[in-house]
């Protein structure tokens, strides 16, 4: 039996868990009935079972022989939204949705755990499960790392997918080097003077201070970073300590997120977005403080993984539907938080239907739809992946 036609025994099984999550979502670090469900399933397959923090879940299967041991990586959290998508299995927990494709990363790890319990025998070392929590708040990575996820056994590689809503159901995009970007936050404080509007020359205007801040900010990325490289940064808040029309305000909060694909320009956009906003404020009377929040690292494949990755999806899908992206995305993904300590890769999982228009909505929108046909390839390439890793491995020590 081939491993897809392994994959399509368990297809429905998946689907069955896919929408009982989806039912049932929880966010980020409250992932207990989620972690639960997974622990009883990975025991039922007799696999190793062990928790790190509150709600995360790994589980070891270990092979026929000694040898080099493989993590596949799923996140279970969902998102604090209302879902709209009408479907008998929508989520029954108010204002929280699995619009990230959560639960479908969590099912398919499930098969596929089940595939691989049922392919010991070609397993020449150990596969690590790793069922993560908080995704989607950041942290969950790095709270399973410092946990001791990657130690004991020690783990040698690591591979993830995520669902994407901008290619067909059945397919996978594959992306070498950087494939997503660090996401850092910042906050801006900035204090003047308030006083009556009609009096402005009594004040020290936050609101100016702010607006020229705003303006300078967006020349960092035109003016210091190579336009062959890739960087964004984005305002997405502002407000202001008064609420009336006639009323000069005392400060002015603004805040935003800082995408970059190489740590370099990470830092140097960091400096010099202090430099401007300090420097401003100043000139105008005013004060600024400068909060800097780094975030998920970039997701950085490994050349060699991607290359298994690739043969593996061949072999179980053919080669007309493997292909790789153009483009690298400034979408941001704790994922990269294991790259730092091992080699690994992350792949797309194409999850658009052909007769579902809400299938290409994007991801985090209260009505996508993912194709659930999305799942099969899931877990066809993921089981293919490990069993190629190990004779790979193999192959290395003659």
């Amino acid at each position: 039996m081939s491993i897809y036609e392994a994959a399509e025994k368990w297809k429905d099984e998946a689907i069955r868990l896919r929408r009982h999550i989806h039912r049932h979502p929880e966010l980020g670090n409250q992932e207990f009935a989620t972690a639960a469900l997974v622990t009883e399933f990975l025991t039922s397959l007799d696999i190793e079972v062990r928790h790190i923090g509150a709600t995360g879940v790994v589980g070891l299967l270990r092979g026929s022989e000694e040898g080099p041991v493989f993590g596949i990586r799923a996140d279970m959290d969902a998102l604090p939204i209302e879902e709209q998508t009408g479907l008998p299995f929508a989520s029954v927990n108010p204002g929280i949705m699995h619009a990230c494709g959560h639960d479908v990363h969590t099912a398919i790890l499930l098969a596929t755990a089940a595939v691989l319990s049922e392919h010991r025998t070609q397993i020449k070392g150990a596969v690590k499960f790793v069922f993560q929590p908080a995704e989607e708040v950041a942290g969950g990575a790095s709270d399973l790392i410092e946990g001791g996820v990657l130690e004991d056994p020690p783990v040698d590689a690591i591979i993830a997918l995520h669902v994407w809503p901008d290619a067909p159901s059945g397919t996978v995009a594959l992306k070498k080097g950087a494939m997503l970007a660090a996401a850092d936050a910042f906050e801006i404080r900035i204090a003047g003077k308030g006083g009556h509007a009609a009096y402005p020359h009594r004040t020290v205007d936050p609101v100016i201070i702010a607006a020229q801040v705003i303006t300078a900010l967006q020349t960092i990325v035109s003016r210091h970073v190579s336009p062959l490289e890739p960087a964004v940064i984005s305002i997405t808040k502002l407000s202001s300590s008064s609420q009336a029309f006639n009323v000069i305000a005392n400060e002015v909060r603004l805040g935003g997120t800082v995408r970059t694909h190489h740590p370099d320009v990470r830092s140097a956009i960091q400096k010099q977005m202090e430099k401007l906003t300090v420097s401003i404020a100043e000139s105008f009377g005013g004060k600024a403080e400068f909060t800097y929040t780094k975030g998920v690292s970039t997701v950085i494949n490994d050349d060699n993984i991607v290359d298994i990755i690739e043969e593996a999806a061949i072999t179980a899908l053919g080669r007309e539907k493997v292909f790789y992206l153009k483009e690298a995305s400034m979408g941001g993904e704790d994922f990269g938080a294991y790259l730092e300590h091992i080699p690994g890769a992350m792949f797309r999982l194409g999850s658009v239907a052909e007769e579902e228009p809400r299938s290409v909505l994007p991801l985090h929108h209260d009505s996508i739809i993912f194709d659930e046909h999305a799942i099969l390839t899931g877990i066809a390439v993921l089981a293919q992946t490990a069993l190629h890793f190990f004779h790979k491995e193999q192959d290395k020590r003659g």
